[in-house]
């Protein structure tokens, strides 16, 4: 029985990608990570502030102050989901992010909308939130539901970035002395054509969909190659794959 909720995409290239949502637990820590570095950020401000020349200079100073506490409040969530591939600090550190509903990396629209729709959620201290996130089949928040967005954990069978990193990988070339000694035998004509649709198209995919793919395929290849060295990277594999199947054609 799985515990988490898992939500299957389709993608172009034939393979259905699974993706783990996140959790209440996980959300409420993000956010409240979140909020911290706000409610510092904005001290800060009116420390500033306070700390601020007289007359004139001070109306200024408390000017740019209010203009930043805005910008604080409002723009935090959204420079961060848009620069940061669906991720604030806080996310970062809970192990989440947030992505469109086909796993794509979420835009600027979409991202203002959930976050607008965020103040609506707080003015009912987030209780709205919570209930939704229990109860819908997504565990989709209301901002998520207007935006068509997700929150999903960056992991299957580790982090996706740790496979892939920030941004994706130069492209590998596998030598076919190095293959020599697998096994592909086994490797059906449908899968050797998953393996190469996805190959040729990996460097038009968003890089956490990119590792999706790849450790899904390499998942389901694995149990029947042998002669694969340990803790190679999941396009290596993919590649030798294609390598040696050519070689013994």
């Amino acid at each position: 029985m799985l515990v988490d909720d898992r939500v299957t995409i389709a993608t172009p290239e034939g393979v259905d990608v699974e993706l783990i949502l996140a959790g209440l637990g996980s959300r409420f820590l993000a956010r409240f990570l979140d909020t911290l570095i706000q409610a510092v950020l904005i001290f800060a401000l009116v420390v500033i502030t306070l700390a601020g020349g007289n007359g004139r200079s001070r109306g200024w100073i408390a000017a740019v102050t209010a203009i930043g506490t805005f910008l604080v409040v409002f723009a935090y969530d959204v420079a961060f989901e848009v620069l940061g591939s669906g991720r604030t600090p806080g996310k970062r550190v809970a192990g989440i992010r947030v992505v469109g509903l086909r796993g794509q990396p979420i835009d600027f629209l979409a991202s203002a909308v959930r976050n607008v729709v965020r103040v609506v959620e707080l003015v009912f201290l987030y209780l709205p939130s919570f209930v939704l996130i229990l109860t819908t089949s997504r565990d989709q928040r209301l901002g998520d539901i207007a935006a068509g967005t997700l929150v999903v954990r960056e992991t299957f069978g580790g982090r996706a970035s740790d496979v892939m990193g920030p941004t994706a990988p130069a492209p590998l070339t596998v030598a076919p002395d190095t293959v020599a000694g697998w096994d592909v035998s086994t490797i059906t004509p449908a899968e050797v054509l998953a393996v190469r649709q996805f190959l040729d198209r990996r460097l038009a995919l968003p890089w956490h969909i990119r590792a999706y793919l790849a450790g899904e395929l390499v998942q389901r290849l694995t149990p029947r190659l042998t002669g694969v060295p340990d803790n190679v990277h999941p396009e290596f594999v993919l590649e030798g794959v294609m390598v040696a199947k050519h070689a013994r054609a």
